[in-house]
């Protein structure tokens, strides 16, 4: 796991991004140009580099933030319990460096049922091509 100071995250990191990622911020909705994206590629956490969701597996939720259906591989995030808007929710982040991405609800389309509705600061895309 990735440990830095919060002086080298924000060294790093936009203002933007370190809020959302380092103090479990969010940003606006429909506010991302990753949310319009749908390009072959893969989608990299803005921290540590990280590939976390494919194209493959996003869709467009209506709610203006990226959203994907699975992520590459489960071992690559973590989940949290996050209680602040008067309910439970799953909170999503990288497991290799900790940033908070977004959250998971059970809202989502076929083959699972999940939508992963993440920050666009939260994430970089890498195109295939």
């Amino acid at each position: 796991m990735i440990n830095k100071t919060n002086i080298q995250w924000r060294k790093q990191l936009n203002t933007e991004q370190y809020r959302i990622t380092r103090k479990k911020g969010t940003e606006q909705a429909f506010s991302s140009p990753l949310n319009n994206e749908y390009s072959q590629g893969d989608y990299l956490c803005i921290c540590c580099k990280t590939p976390l969701f494919h194209s493959s597996t996003k869709f467009n939720s209506g709610t203006g933030w990226p959203s994907f259906f699975a992520p590459l591989d489960e071992k690559l995030i973590s989940y949290h319990i996050d209680k602040k808007l008067f309910t439970s929710r799953d909170e999503v982040r990288c497991k290799n460096c900790n940033a908070h991405l977004g959250h998971k609800f059970s809202d989502g389309p076929r083959p699972t049922g999940l939508r992963y509705c993440l920050n666009g600061a939260a994430l970089e895309f890498k195109s295939e091509q």
